[in-house]
């Protein structure tokens, strides 16, 4: 009976810490920075693993599309960053410069934003490996100026991941700009 007991209460036990997992919000955030061809913009989507971010990460990195190559991004070659993040271009890499661009200097820039966050407890460094992370980028097929793409994609992934962890935008932040949407391509 005491062994029935104990098993009962250790079920429990991992119920609870599944749970607690299990409770993380996914938090959705964008970030833009920069100016012209060389701007960055990073939608970021960080949910638990064994939820719809992990599911979405996973398809996402097995079903690529040509132009599209998803990949874990790394801080150098062997060294993922964590929570394990995935790069997923938006904008079908068209040339050679393009390609260095993106899988260069903006997943640096991606790598490097994202463990700060996990520094600076924008991202909880407790939670880093029962998260996943997808980050959708722009790097725009004119872009020149790595050092640009780099800074830039560092800012849009901090500004990106502050905002989920916030929650932002407000509602009424939303409602105030209903009457005259603009981007960097249309003003109205």
């Amino acid at each position: 009976m005491a062994a029935r007991s104990r098993n009962k209460s250790s079920l429990r036990g991992a119920r609870r810490s599944r749970r607690s997992e299990s409770a993380f919000v996914t938090q959705i955030g964008e970030g833009f920075a920069g100016e012209g061809a060389d701007a960055a913009h990073v939608n970021s989507v960080l949910g638990a693993r064994g939820g719809p971010a992990e599911a979405a990460f996973a398809t996402a990195l097995a079903q690529p599309s040509p132009g599209h190559t998803p990949f874990l991004v790394v801080l150098k070659p062997g060294l993922p960053v964590k929570p394990f993040t995935l790069f997923v271009s938006k904008a079908t890499v068209s040339e050679a410069l393009h390609g260095k661009l993106t899988w260069g200097a903006a997943q640096a820039g991606v790598a490097q934003g994202v463990a700060e966050c996990v520094a600076e407890g924008v991202i909880p460094r407790e939670h880093v490996d029962s998260l996943v992370l997808i980050a959708a980028v722009w790097v725009s097929p004119e872009a020149r100026d790595e050092e640009a793409v780099y800074r830039n994609n560092l800012a849009a992934t901090r500004a990106a991941l502050a905002a989920g962890a916030k929650r932002e935008p407000r509602i009424g932040d939303v409602l105030a700009a209903r009457g005259a949407p603009e981007n960097p391509y249309f003003r109205t």
